[in-house]
């Protein structure tokens, strides 16, 4: 490892990642800007994942690879990456996607044009697990206005895709927010109180490489639930409160958030209308700690036979 402090840190999570992992980490190294450190955090994978970046690391000093003993899930694994970080900008790298060789280069240029920026993202080309592209997508958000009110408008009612968190930005500002916690959609709240502290760009053309592929967090576990648990394992069966603890994390982020009172308060206005738009999601937290916990009182109250019989069937998760 250089001893020298990189001006950008990428900080790679990765679990059982080997059918893309390769072609992710080698699009990085090929960036035209070179100044950058690569940590990659090897969450107790059991394929090739640990050959892959071992042979990476040994013939490239940027490459920083680290192995969990255990699974700690995804949200430890991808916040531990950024608490190694040394750059003065840095950006979340996933071991599927793959980016353009003028993407580093891109949007740090805007980073040093612009201190009122807070982060920068490119628009995406969507590919399938084959590279066959799919299409191209701008998220056309406002998060680029001077106004934080503006910005937190769109972060968080705008149906996007939230690629924008996988940009490059500032250091200073992702530690002075909670990074990500361990719920469904942390990634939402996390880009919205970046929004609070500066202006998020998005670049037109489309120089982050976006794979779609059956085996991704997000179709891999459909519900919210499930992907809390995916994020936090210490969840796995247990109520999440997902959306309750997205509506607690905009409202901490508002509280922490460097604006006036004024716009403070138009932020906390704008919750109302994220209560009623979400009041389903809200009450599917409530329906989900009802039904767990009103589970054991069901099996003691169901007659021996049934319990005996059921012992063996399919169990909910």
């Amino acid at each position: 490892m250089s001893q020298q402090t990189p001006r950008v840190s990428i900080g790679l999570p990765v679990y059982n990642g080997e059918a893309f992992l390769a072609e992710a980490l080698d699009s990085l190294l090929a960036q035209t800007f070179t100044d950058f450190e690569l940590i990659v955090s090897d969450n107790a994978s059991t394929d090739a994942t640990a050959e892959i970046c071992r042979e990476r690391a040994a013939r490239d000093a940027r490459v920083r690879y680290l192995r969990n003993e255990t699974n700690v899930g995804a949200m430890r694994n991808f916040n531990s990456v950024f608490e190694l970080a040394r750059g003065a900008y840095f950006k979340w790298a996933a071991h599927d996607d793959v980016h353009e060789p003028t993407y580093l280069e891109r949007c740090v240029d805007v980073l040093d044009r612009s201190p009122d920026v807070a982060l920068v993202y490119p628009a995406a080309r969507n590919i399938d697990a084959n590279g066959e592209t799919l299409g191209t997508v701008l998220q056309g958000l406002r998060s680029d206005r001077p106004s934080p009110v503006v910005r937190f408008r769109d972060l968080i009612r705008r149906d996007h895709s939230c690629v924008a968190v996988l940009g490059v930005g500032r250091s200073e500002i992702f530690r002075k927010t909670r990074m990500l916690a361990g719920y469904a959609d942390c990634d939402r709240v996390l880009l919205a109180e970046i929004g609070l502290a500066g202006r998020i760009v998005e670049l037109p053309e489309p120089l982050f490489v976006h794979r779609q592929h059956q085996n991704r967090s997000v179709w891999q576990y459909r519900t919210r639930q499930k992907r809390s648990a995916w994020f936090d394992p210490s969840r796995a069966g247990r109520p999440a409160w997902p959306y309750t603890r997205q509506y607690r994390g905009y409202l901490t982020a508002i509280n922490r958030a460097p604006i006036s009172p004024a716009q403070r308060l138009a932020c906390h206005a704008l919750m109302f209308e994220w209560l009623i738009h979400n009041a389903d999601g809200l009450w599917e937290d409530l329906s989900f700690a009802m039904t767990h916990r009103l589970r054991p009182i069901k099996r003691k109250l169901m007659p021996a036979s049934a319990r005996e019989s059921g012992a063996g069937g399919r169990r909910d998760t």
